[in-house]
Parts: C-alpha cells; structure tokens; sequence
C-alpha cells in the first residue's frame, strides 16, 4: 500500500463560540469553545493533493473570523506552489471550504455530484439552507463544470493510488471525506462530517446539517476506515494542533501521518 505524508494548515480561528453554538445537545450552553479552519495537503507517490480552499480575508471580516494567513501562502510555507496543484478535493460547498477557487489555477477540482446538485438546486430557495453557501463560491464551480475542470464523483472513488473519496452526507448533502494510507495506517480526513473529536466519540451531532441520519451513519462509515479514533481528523478541532507534531517552525501546521503526541 502507497503511503502519504498529512499535513494540516490553520488559517483562520474564531474565539467567540460557545459549546451552545457547537453541539445540538450541549452540557453547558454558555462555555467557551473556540473552532479553528483548516486546509490539508496530502504528499506522496509523486503526487499532491489538496483538501478544501479555505476562504478568503475578505470573508473572514464579513463573517467575524479570526484570519491567521493565506491558505495559499501557508501551502507555499510547507513547500506546495498552489498554481502547480493539480487534484484539489472540495469536501463540500460550504463557505468556508470553497472560498480560494481563483489561487489553483490548473487543478481538477473533485466534488460529489449530490453536492452540486444541492447548492444549485431548489433547496437554495430557503435561506436557512442556503446559509452556509456563498452564491459567488457556487457560481465560480460551475464556471469551473463548463471550463472541464470538474471531476464528479458518485459516492466511493480513487483519485491517487490508495486515495479514496466517500461520500457521507449530514452536515451538508454532498458532503465527503478522504482515506488516505500513512505510516500509521489509515487516515481519514473528516472536514466537517464531524467538527470537534467530541461530535464523534460523545455521539453528539454539530448544530449546522443537513440530514441527522446521514450525519450519524457518517460517523460509522468514518470509523469503518479509520485504523483507529485517532486516525479519524475532525474539521475544526483546535486540538488538532495540540495532538500532532508540528511543522518544525510553522505552529499553525501539524503532520497527521506522524502518530500524535497525546
């Protein structure tokens, strides 16, 4: 089995959460509970790989996050040139997930087909769904369909030797996570089919989604190819940044294929 190099970048952070703010079933509604935004770059067998474009600072001030850096200079920080990406998985359309179209400019850009159709489809009709979306974000990917530049995936697929896609669902209706094979076995990169650690292993669903039962039974599927709860990487966990080795001079990055130090 082909074995990768993970690498997590934070770029953004918002202090002002509470637990009320992250789960459906909060013990306190009022303690603090910061969440970070990551990117991640997956390396290996001669090919580069790039998880979620983050968004921009522009977005960052409209929506009163935290912004840290650039997700395209902090992937120029760990040696990647975004320009000479050519695979880049979007886990889902959500804001901010799907913000820096414009920095790869010679990428595929992965996606689910039941994602696109969602955040083109009749559901964006009702504001609350259509919420977590950017209507100039949704309009760049499908610009991005008619320039070819758009790979469809329908449910399990292989885009690099031993990396996989598969399709979830829950906190949005296309929504996928990323196997990826390392040294320590397999890592699936969860973005937001479970936020915080907590979500998963307390059973405790975030707030924002689109189908519960999708949610749960994502949880299943993720622990089904995981070698074990912490090879499962949750999107927005500030303790990602805790558990893992950093990037020797760089503390918003951290090697998930490095077994964690906690």
């Amino acid at each position: 089995m082909p074995q990768y190099e993970i690498t997590a970048l934070r770029y953004a952070t918002m202090s002002a959460r509470t637990r009320g703010d992250n789960f459906i079933f909060p013990d306190d509604h009022t303690a603090p509970m910061p969440i970070d935004y990551f990117i991640w770059v997956v390396r290996g067998e001669g090919r580069t790989i790039v998880l979620d474009i983050g968004f921009d600072e522009v977005s960052a001030k409209a929506r009163g996050r935290t912004w840290i850096a650039s997700p395209l200079d902090l992937l120029r920080g760990v040696g990647v040139a975004p320009e000479a990406v050519d695979d880049v998985v979007i886990s889902h359309m959500h804001w901010d997930h799907a913000g820096n179209f414009a920095g790869f400019p010679r990428a595929r850009f992965h996606m689910q087909e039941a994602e696109m159709e969602y955040c083109t489809g009749r559901c964006m009709c009702h504001e609350p769904l259509r919420r977590p979306f950017d209507v100039e974000h949704v309009t760049q990917a499908v610009r991005h369909v008619f320039a070819e530049r758009v790979a469809f995936h329908k449910g399990e697929a292989e885009i690099a030797p031993g990396v996989t896609l598969h399709l979830v669902g829950g906190h949005s209706k296309g929504l996928q996570v990323m196997r990826v094979p390392t040294a320590r076995g397999s890592v699936v990169l969860a973005s937001d089919a479970t936020h915080f650690w907590e979500n998963i292993r307390k059973r405790n669903p975030f707030v924002l989604l689109h189908n519960l039962e999708a949610m749960l039974e994502g949880w299943a599927t993720c622990e089904r190819l995981a070698d074990g709860p912490d090879h499962i990487i949750p999107g927005h966990d500030p303790l990602v940044l805790q558990r893992f080795p950093a990037v020797p001079g760089n503390p918003n990055a951290a090697r998930l294929d490095l077994p964690p130090l906690r």
